[in-house]
């Protein structure tokens, strides 16, 4: 099996100093990918430069990545290699990314670093680029995992959260977990729903998974 795992956290820069990320530490994409090694896989992990987690990565091919623009190019480069039996998107990016900073008089603001001296000052924030939406075009014949977090709302919303992504993104399952799904994970497809109680019960479920769809 020829897998990619993407993991961490991506950031946004503020200046050339600062930076707006996430809390993700990459600790279960790495515990994946050394699963799979473990199977005798060929694993290629692409983690955040800002993981925080101090696991060994035992994958064959390590790449780090730090913004969203910068994993997507990554990951379209690694598409010209062509048989990729799965990609595991279980990175957690940004959402948004720095458009401008103004002062309290609504003056825009440029600087290499800007300077707490100036007063309070306000971001404007953009949307981030959508890296799981363009998977299925740079992946085609690939099994392509999605995953989210969900933190606020009911169980019921995080289901539906997950059954949109399903929708909208044209992958073939989705993980959820977050306080809104409660303890563990929720492995979703478009046909069912399983449940996982612990990553080491969810890394089990997704190399049977994986190694069933294999191509052949």
């Amino acid at each position: 099996m020829k897998v990619m795992v993407t993991c961490g956290p991506s950031y946004e820069p503020i200046d050339g100093a600062r930076r707006i990320t996430n809390f993700s530490t990459g600790s279960l994409g790495i515990s994946l990918s050394n699963s799979f090694t473990d199977l005798g896989w060929q694993v290629t992990c692409l983690k955040g430069e800002q993981a925080t987690c101090p696991a060994v990565l035992r994958a064959c091919r390590h790449l780090p990545f730090s913004t969203n623009d910068d994993l997507a190019l990554k990951l379209a480069t690694l598409a010209g290699e062509g048989s990729w039996d799965a990609v595991l998107h279980v990175a957690a990016l940004c959402d948004f990314r720095v458009a401008g900073m103004t002062n309290e008089r609504g003056e825009t603001l440029r600087s290499p670093k800007f300077s707490s001296r100036t007063g309070r000052l306000s971001l404007a924030l953009d949307p981030a680029t959508k890296v799981l939406p363009q998977l299925r075009g740079w992946f085609p014949h690939a099994r392509i995992v999605g995953w989210k977090y969900e933190l606020a709302g009911t169980r019921a919303e995080a289901f539906a959260a997950a059954f949109t992504q399903l929708a909208e993104c044209g992958t073939d399952a989705c993980v959820l977990n977050g306080t809104a799904y409660g303890d563990g994970f929720g492995f979703c497809t478009a046909t069912g729903f399983r449940p996982c109680a612990e990553s080491s019960a969810l890394a089990a479920w997704l190399a049977r998974w994986l190694a069933a769809g294999k191509r052949t």
